[in-house]
Order: C-alpha cells, then structure tokens, then sequence
C-alpha cells in the first residue's frame, strides 16, 4: 500500500467508530440535506459528467450507465429522501432468550464498519452507497472507475460539504483514485476495511474474487434469461420481453437470453415486433432463425453463435435458443446463468411453479419483468448492488444487509463449570 492510501483508509476507518455512536436522527437530518444539496448542484453535476462523457463514445454500452440527467439526479436525491425516512437498521434486537442458568441473551444489529466499494461507470452509486451505509452507520471507501472520474469528484466533494455544515468527520466516506493501485490496496486492506463489494461486469467481479485478502459480497453480473412456454400469452410475453430488453439495456437486469418452446415459433417474430422497432440485434439458433427470417429485418438478424449464450450483452442485443420443454430451459439456464435473475412466461401455474422452484438465483420471475430486479422496486429505497451469492446477502442490498451482529450477554457473577 502506498502511504496517502494508506492514510486516507486509517482516516476513514477512525470515523468509523464515531459514526457507529450518532443518533438515527442525525443521520436522517444528513441524508436529507444531502438530498437538497444535489438538487441544487445539478448544474454542477451535469457539468462534471459532460466532461466524462466528452470521453466515452456514444456506441459504448457503458454510456448510458455513465449518462446523468436532471431527472436521474433528481431521482437519485428521492432515494435519498427515501432511505432517510427508512427504519434504523441499528439496535435491532433479532434474537432474545434468558437460559437455564439465567443468563440473558440478545442478538442485536451492528453496522459492519467500513465498506469498499469498487464499480464502474456509474456514477449513482456513488451517491447511492454513500446513502445506504451512513444509513447503516458504515463508512464507506468508493473506487469509481476513470470513465466517471469527474462525476464521482463531485458527488463525493458535495456529499464531504453536507458532512462537514452537519459537524461530522469527512472521512466517513472517501473516494480513492481512479487506478489499478487503488483496488490493489483495497484487496488487501486487512483491519481497515470489514467487507468489499465489487459492482460491475464479470470481468471485474472475477478479479476482486481471486485476489481479495478480505471478505467480499459478489454482486451486479446478469446473465439473465427468459422461457416462453407452450402456453404463454402472446400478448404479455411481447410485453415483458420488451421492457426486459429495451427499458434500460445497459442495466444488469436486462434480458440477454430468450428460450422459446419450439411449438410457439409461429408466434416469435409477433412477439419480438417490439424489438424490431426498437433495432435490437438478434442472434437466433437455426429453429428460431428461421422462423423469424422474412419476418424480422435481416440486417439485424443473425446466426447465433456458441459466445452468444453465456453472455450479458449490455446493449441492444440479444440471442435466442429454442427448446422443446421446461427441461431444456432449466438446464440452459444452468447452464449459463449467473444467478442474477430469470423469468418465465407460463399460464399453466404448474409450470410456474416448477420453474420457481427449481431455478438457483437471487431473483425468479413468473409472468414479470426482470427489469424489477432493483432495490427501490423491491420497497428498499435503494441498493448498494444486487448480491449473486448466497452468503449473508442475496438479491437487492438495502440497509439490513449491510449490518452484523453482536451477541449481548448480562449476567449476575456466572461462572461456566
């Protein structure tokens, strides 16, 4: 670790343990001035991202995630708001009993401490990690990537201004530098920091993986997939494969893989008019090829390919594999999946049911879209990534995710024999 590295992780993790010790009502009080600080800096933030976007080019999947707007910002400052009128995660006692020997015993809620976190071009969550572990008495480390350099300053510089106008230590949150030295250290930051949570594509989530020296929780890589069954509802499938696939194509709830029954073919190209419209890219197995052929614009029509399943487009982009049975679904996306989420679209509740049952991921849809795979959606305020794992955290992370626990024990003189 290099020294001013090291410095600013010993600064945050001292903060940590005043942080720990603030009332809910301060922490509200926080939360809600940054949501007003935002909302009066938006020139100031959207001048900072053109700068970033000046930098990226507009066919990169990574610009609309990259992209602020007055309205993204203004969201952003209602999922401040929103986790400010949350519940305290903190003091919560989960367990209670009093043993044989008269011992009391509760299990009580705990911030973890300080978080790492480490994504890409997505300047919300900056704002959106620092919200929720304040919320959860955490400090948190953010190591943003270059693309969104300028954007991240800012909202950190914003956020550090409210810190300090409210009498609180600035270190409780701290932005590293944009470079390859920056996650080196944080990999390796044993005693300064608790839990490190990488959000971006695979490529990334693999790295933190093998080389992380300190815990982690793996989220954001979606593989996702959709199954048509054999009796599905022509209408609702165009629909939710519609919005799976056009609302937010950057986002890592969106669809990449649609299996179709192969007895509902003659309803493929009705289904998929939507996408055409909005000229997305397919890559379809020989039996969907050809039923989609003379029905779909073939410049955006394509042989699929073996590295087309498998593989989290992005983008307006998507493959398409026939199958002949709930089976062959089940076991492609076994296959291929990353345990993010899947959907089926299914009349017979049978095998609705079925697929619920049998699919491994955080999020399984039956007639829904993917697209609700988020934690505002799921009634958290927000999230500070979607867990793939199955350690501590699943699924959406809102505030009760990012707390531990401690065991308090009262006794009167009890000695163990």
């Amino acid at each position: 670790m290099t020294a001013p590295l090291m410095s600013t992780l010993a600064q945050t993790r001292s903060a940590s343990a005043a942080l720990a010790l603030l009332s809910p009502e301060v922490i509200d009080a926080t939360l809600l001035k940054l949501a007003d600080a935002l909302m009066e800096e938006t020139e100031t933030i959207l001048a900072a991202n053109r700068s970033d976007l000046k930098r990226m080019e507009e066919t990169d999947p990574k610009e609309d995630r990259l992209k602020l707007t007055q309205e993204r910002i203004a969201d952003i400052a209602r999922d401040v708001r929103t986790v400010a009128a949350l519940p305290s995660p903190l003091g919560l006692v989960l367990e209670e009993r009093t043993l044989e020997n008269g011992l009391h015993l509760e299990k009580t809620s705990v911030p973890l401490g300080v978080i790492g976190m480490i994504y890409e071009a997505r300047p919300n969550v900056t704002v959106d990690a620092f919200t929720l572990c304040f919320k959860a008495g955490n400090c948190c480390v953010l190591k943003g990537g270059s693309d969104a350099q300028h954007s991240n300053e800012t909202l950190v510089a914003i956020i550090q201004r409210v810190l300090k106008e409210q009498n609180l230590d600035p270190a409780i949150v701290a932005l590293l530098p944009p470079d390859r030295s920056s996650v080196e250290t944080m990999l390796t930051a044993h005693g300064l920091i608790d839990v490190l949570i990488p959000r971006g594509g695979q490529s990334l989530i693999d790295f933190v993986r093998e080389n992380a020296r300190i815990p982690i929780i793996e989220t954001g890589a979606g593989i996702v997939h959709t199954y048509v069954d054999e009796s599905a509802v022509t209408a609702k499938a165009r629909a939710i494969i519609e919005n799976e696939k056009t609302r937010r194509p950057s986002v890592c709830n969106a669809i990449d893989t649609l299996l179709i029954h192969n007895n509902r073919l003659d309803d493929l190209a009705a289904m998929l008019k939507p996408l055409e419209e909005a000229h997305v890219e397919l890559f379809a197995d020989e039996a969907s090829f050809a039923a989609l052929e003379g029905h779909y614009d073939a410049s955006l029509l394509h042989r699929a390919k073996p590295e087309h399943f498998g593989t989290e487009f992005l983008s307006l982009k998507m493959s398409i594999k026939t199958v002949e049975n709930l089976e062959e679904a089940l076991a492609h996306i076994a296959r291929y999946s990353s345990k993010h989420s899947e959907a089926i679209v299914a009349e017979d509740q049978n095998v609705c049911e079925e697929f619920l049952r049998r699919i491994d991921a955080a999020a399984v849809y039956a007639n829904a879209s993917t697209s609700f795979t988020d934690g505002a959606q799921f009634g958290l305020g927000a999230e500070i990534g979607i867990s793939t794992q199955k350690l501590h955290a699943r699924g959406p992370m809102g505030l009760k995710e990012l707390t531990s626990c401690k065991w308090i024990v009262r006794g009167n003189g009890h000695v163990r024999d």
